[in-house]
């Protein structure tokens, strides 16, 4: 790198000789004086840039501005999503109570049905707690009406189409193709067991019953903080789920919800004007932010095309991409991209607030990732402080090792994953979906639960796969803690030692650093008080200098 910055320090006579016919050029001339100051101006800090030319920093204060007023949003946007999030859970919770007969806070995998006797009796037990509904809930909960008419519950039965089993002589004849039959039964029927389930259950045959009931209810949590209640239409499933056809049938309850519209409220003392005047404010200063931030990284590429030019016609070579990068600066594209997720999440909250919008899950994502963002980017400001920026350097220089070695090691971590599915998923609950090893691998590399996981192996499985499991495990662990992860952390740590070493001895290690450093004009020197002048097209060194 350094052999590259020799003809920026090559004497006047050999920069004379770069261009035959303009030998008179001085090289120290007033344009290469402005450019080089315009350069070093350019990569000053916000401190230094005000010392200069005692311009204030409007993006830096806006910036502050910003992380305040985005962090107190998300705040609002939490508490309100978490009242959300917690009605859902507390109203799935209370379907479980109102139609699982004795359910009594278990764990719903272990909810399950053993005899015909206890199937017929919890699906009578369903349908009559719809029916009696208001005379047992003490929640705000209704039945959903469609044109004046209440939504009927309905009970579906799957099963295949024609089955003969007959485990004693070990024969059986199964079409495999599925039907479907359902019942529905409104609210004002008087129900008064199997003399209104026109249907029996053939349960050789039986795949899955499932029963689908829709309900109505309003959050008014929201009230005490002056916000417009939501309005749910709850769509439950309770499954009764025999596909495995084991004997035993596992109950599941599913919930979804659709927010809707109000038809009529009136919510006194109601100021949610003053939340979505804050929302607007959010959006201003993320968009004069957007504008800001953009504009400075147009003007870096129109210097840095400057600079390229300057560079080919004075020196006859191009400048490295490594040094056309510096003048992209990644910050301001950080700054864009979370203030476009804040715009469009404000956007979304606004509607959710006016409830014209119901996604919360997307406005969650879009506000989350915008803060996360921001946060993020305060460590700029903390890098202008020379103890402080280790931590961005040190990243940005490992970045492209540590992605390389991550690729590599994902080879194996992959063939580790498919190996420990396939073998030990039948016999390990941590290993029994593809998903659920990357996660107890991972949690392994981490020294989580180790112990638990080598415990944990089934007693039914065999010697050969308990032998197996211990040689995987241990080579593993053993793997990826004691070399993988070591090697990992020793490439930061490489690269640590690196940019502290570089610092020390303060020397230039690029074109661009080489070239600036002609510039001896201080902050404080007065020098940078003059207008920056239109950036000057340097096709040849004689038109320049002429």
């Amino acid at each position: 790198m350094m052999d590259e910055s020799e003809p920026l320090l090559a004497s006047r006579s050999e920069e004379r000789r770069l261009n035959g016919h303009c030998s008179s050029a001085p090289p120290q001339s007033k344009v290469v004086e402005d450019l080089r100051r315009r350069l070093k101006y350019f990569f000053m800090n916000p401190c230094e840039k005000y010392t200069a030319r005692g311009r204030k920093p409007w993006k830096l204060m806006l910036q502050v501005f910003k992380i305040a007023i985005i962090t107190a949003q998300l705040v609002s946007f939490g508490l309100s999503n978490e009242m959300m999030v917690t009605f859902k859970d507390e109203n799935l919770m209370t379907f479980k109570h109102l139609f699982l007969k004795g359910y009594k806070d278990q764990r719903l995998g272990s909810y399950a049905l053993y005899t015909k006797e206890d199937v017929y009796d919890h699906i009578y037990y369903i349908i009559n707690g719809y029916i009696n509904l208001q005379n047992l809930t003490v929640g705000n909960l209704a039945y959903e009406s469609v044109d004046g008419q209440y939504t009927p519950l309905s009970v579906c039965q799957e099963f295949y189409r024609n089955s003969s089993i007959d485990p004693e002589t070990e024969t059986f004849d199964i079409d495999p193709h599925i039907d479907k039959d359902c019942i529905s039964i409104y609210p004002v029927q008087a129900f008064d067991g199997s003399a209104h389930l026109n249907f029996s259950i053939d349960f050789k045959r039986l795949l899955s019953v499932n029963i689908y009931l829709t309900l109505k209810t309003i959050n008014l949590q929201t009230v005490r903080h002056h916000e417009l209640p939501d309005c749910y239409d709850f769509n439950i499933i309770i499954k009764f789920d025999n596909r495995a056809q084991s004997g035993k049938i596992k109950v599941d309850v599913e919930n979804d919800y659709d927010l809707t519209q109000y038809a009529l409220w009136f919510l006194a003392g109601k100021n949610d004007y003053l939340l979505l005047s804050f929302d607007s404010v959010v959006i201003l200063a993320c968009f004069l932010s957007l504008i800001l931030c953009t504009r400075s990284v147009i003007n870096g590429l129109q210097l840095q095309f400057e600079f390229n030019t300057f560079f080919q016609a004075y020196y006859n070579k191009s400048v490295s991409w490594s040094d056309r990068m510096e003048f992209v600066n990644g910050w301001y594209i950080l700054i864009i991209v979370s203030d476009i997720l804040t715009i469009a999440g404000s956007g979304l909250k606004i509607g959710i607030q006016t409830k014209y919008l119901t996604n919360y899950d997307v406005c969650s994502i879009l506000l989350g990732t915008a803060t996360l963002l921001v946060w993020v980017g305060v460590i700029r400001y903390l890098g202008f402080f020379k103890k402080y920026n280790v931590l961005i350097l040190t990243l940005r220089g490992a970045f492209p090792n540590v992605i390389r070695f991550c690729c590599c090691a994902a080879m194996i971590y992959l063939g580790y994953c498919f190996c420990g599915w396939i073998v030990l998923g039948p016999y390990h609950d941590k290993f029994r979906t593809l998903a659920k090893v990357t996660e107890c691998l991972f949690s392994l590399i981490n020294g989580d639960d180790m112990y638990a996981t080598f415990l944990h192996l089934r007693n039914e499985a065999g010697y050969m796969v308990w032998l197996f499991s211990r040689i995987y495990l241990y080579s593993f662990i053993s793997l990826f803690i004691y070399m993988v992860l070591s090697l990992f952390i020793a490439l930061i740590t490489d690269t640590y030692e690196t940019i502290k070493h570089s610092q020390q001895e303060k020397v230039p290690v690029s074109q661009l650093q080489v070239f600036i450093a002609e510039c001896r004009d201080q902050p404080e020197s007065g020098r940078y008080q003059t207008e920056e002048e239109s950036a000057a097209c340097c096709l040849s060194p004689c038109y320049c200098f002429g």
